[in-house]
């Protein structure tokens, strides 16, 4: 899934002018182990032409970032009550800043830039007192780091992430943000730019999903961030880097489980009960609420946690007010039942079968519940198992539609293993075909006449027959799998060979 929204990057500075004479790192260490005394020699050659960024341009734009760097610091600790007499130093140091940014054009250097030592530097100053200058580095940061930027350097593009994470940018750059006010439109777009740098790191390494939040509040702060009612770009990005954290780690969805988060994504959520979103972005930001919703339910305590924030009646409003967010929230309950009896029990304790029926929903097969459940598709004259015979029936040419298809490219000497095969049937619509026929396995063995009746007529009136539906659930036996461990899958394939027996009865 690929939500990024990120804003346009500002426009870079412009080719930094360079010398032409030759020139190393001989002579006296300077700041943080960089070699000053090169400075000077190169700024006393400089020529005024323009090259291209490499090397020894990036060790010039390093030395003289590091040179001002020193200097404002120096005069910091030498006039700490005095801001007007470092105030000049802290211009220019912004403007280093600015400059190093030229180096996003030449990815490639990374790790001669890591080798340098720059890193700790220019991570530092993400906690400088002049909120400025912190802001400066952050947009920096991203920069460096955005994804069109690192296309096609991924070594060089681990490298600098490594060297970010060792030193501690993660924990710096979350910190900062408690720092900014949205109240000032700089401050607003530091942090949009602080999330910004976040995903591209997740980017360059997927593991810093899990490490920001193990070292961070960065998860804590976006649950904050995403609960306030007013929409803006920082509340969409928020709900954006919630869904990747959440999207592929137990760990964090189980973290955000214990901060209360399960029931923080549904007051977020409640905002749109009754109403749909404004925008395109309102309405992409409530996409990813819901992303957030159904990571969150994959634990199993977190539906726990999703019964008692009342997740099953808020979700059944927003069906019933059919507004934008209708699909998602039956999403969201499919999550939170999918093997969880107690969801489903409170789904039909608190009357939510007249609701999923209007969009086709079900899914409890228990006790009185389950007597529920049938009597559903005998009202209105089976018009329900009507219904699930014409998504059957349409579902069933598309898979025979396909299967010829491949069929004939097989003839054609195309070569294509069972499984590639297999899988292009479930694209074409086996999987939904394989669901309804369970769903009529379930209605034949309940042994209700009336329902059997339907079925078998209608079956008729579109040429098909039971063994149709039988092979069907056979192929789909044969396919299930273990993900969940081998007692599942046996569960499972027991539940269906139970089917099959049933349609064998005469």
């Amino acid at each position: 899934m690929d939500h990024r929204t990120k804003r346009r990057r500002e426009e870079e500075t412009g080719v930094l002018p360079l010398v032409s004479e030759n020139g190393g790192f001989n002579g006296e260490s300077g700041f943080d182990g960089v070699d000053l005394s090169l400075l000077e020699a190169v700024e006393s050659s400089h020529n005024g032409g323009v090259e291209v960024l490499d090397l020894r341009a990036m060790k010039k734009l390093v030395l003289s970032f590091e040179r001002r760097l020193r200097d404002n610091l120096e005069t910091r600790m030498k006039y700490p009550e005095q801001p007007d007499k470092f105030a000049d130093s802290e211009v220019e140091l912004h403007e280093e800043i600015e400059r190093l940014k030229i180096l996003a054009g030449g990815p490639e250097l990374y790790p001669e830039l890591v080798a340098l030592n720059t890193v700790p530097s220019i991570v530092d100053l993400l906690g400088h007192d002049n909120i400025d200058i912190a802001i400066d580095v952050v947009g920096l940061l991203m920069d460096l780091t955005d994804e069109d930027v690192l296309e096609d350097n991924d070594e060089p593009a681990r490298i600098l992430v490594d060297a970010l994470i060792e030193n501690n940018a993660l924990e710096l750059l979350v910190q900062n943000i408690s720092r900014l006010s949205e109240s000032d439109p700089d401050e607003t777009a530091a942090i949009y730019n602080t999330l910004a740098t976040v995903e591209n790191m997740i980017e360059v390494k997927p593991a810093v999903a899990e490490l920001v939040c193990e070292r961070t509040k960065l998860l804590r702060w976006l649950l904050g961030r995403i609960k306030i009612r007013e929409f803006d770009g920082n509340k969409q990005y928020a709900s954006e880097i919630l869904a990747i954290l959440l999207q592929n780690s137990t760990a964090n969805q189980k973290r955000l489980g214990q901060m209360n988060g399960v029931d923080g994504v549904l007051q977020a959520v409640a905002m749109y009960k009754s109403r749909d979103p404004k925008s395109s972005d309102e309405e992409e930001m409530l996409e990813n609420l819901f992303d957030c919703l159904c990571c969150l339910l994959m634990p199993v305590e977190n539906k726990e946690r999703f019964i008692k924030s009342e997740g099953v009646e808020l979700m059944i409003i927003i069906m019933k007010q059919k507004k934008s967010a209708y699909g998602s929230a039956i999403r969201a309950l499919d999550f939170a039942m999918t093997k969880y009896p107690p969801a489903c029990e409170r789904f039909v304790d608190v009357l939510g079968l007249k609701t999923a029926f209007a969009a086709f929903m079900a899914g409890i097969t228990r006790g009185s519940r389950r007597e529920r459940l049938l009597s559903k598709f005998v009202e209105n004259e089976c018009e329900k198992i009507d219904r699930l015979m014409e998504l059957y029936s349409r579902y069933s040419d598309r898979v025979k539609n396909e299967t010829e298809r491949l069929n004939k490219l097989e003839l054609d000497d195309l070569e294509m293993d069972e499984e590639e095969q297999y899988n292009r049937k479930l694209e074409a619509g086996l999987y939904t075909l394989q669901l309804i026929a369970v769903i009529l396995g379930h209605l034949w063995s309940s042994e209700h006449q009336q329902m059997r009746g339907r079925i078998e007529l209608l079956l008729r009136q579109q040429r098909l027959t039971k063994e149709d539906v039988k092979d069907v659930l056979l192929e789909y036996h044969d396919n299930i799998g273990d993900v969940d461990g081998p007692e599942d899958k046996e569960r499972a394939q027991t539940r269906i060979q139970r089917f099959i027996a049933a349609l064998s009865d005469l």
